[in-house]
């Protein structure tokens, strides 16, 4: 296979096609599209980040992603510092900032096994971590993302 740069090329585990095709059945019968479930959590992630006064890194929302939203700190803000304070903290961890993107931004994961309670815990620790260290940040974000969930998740 020709090497891409800038591309991370993988292969899939045979554990996780294996776990996939004995969940996937499961899913279904309960209703569940994990696709749609998971660009529900991506918006509402994007909504809290934006209510934050942050930018989220891709641009073109035509492009954004529904497995997780990469978020841009200010200027003179490190977020591997931001990372390492929720995780040792709040035992909770956020992705890194990959290539010129280090230390720049972090990344919330918004795929797998999740709902709106774990959403919002992401969207706490990553609000109290970010307020910690220092960053200037809206405290609106949770809020935001709860409301755009439904009645049902809002505070």
């Amino acid at each position: 296979m020709p090497r891409i740069p800038g591309c991370f090329l993988t292969h899939l585990p045979p554990t996780c096609s294996t776990g996939c095709g004995k969940a996937w059945p499961s899913l279904l019968r309960k209703g569940c599209r994990p696709s749609s479930r998971h660009a529900r959590y991506a918006e509402a992630i994007r909504r809290a980040v934006r209510a934050w006064g942050l930018d989220i890194v891709c641009r073109n929302p035509a492009e954004y992603s529904s497995t997780l939203t990469a978020v841009l700190l200010p200027d003179g803000h490190d977020a591997d510092r931001v990372r390492q304070l929720i995780l040792s903290r709040y035992n909770m961890s956020l992705g890194a900032g990959l290539g010129k993107l280090a230390g720049r931004v972090f990344r919330i994961g918004h795929l797998g096994d999740l709902g709106e309670l774990s959403q919002a815990g992401a969207l706490c620790g990553a609000e109290m971590g970010r307020a910690q260290v220092g960053v200037p940040i809206a405290r609106d974000g949770v809020r935001a993302a709860l409301s755009y969930l439904g009645p049902d998740a809002a505070p």
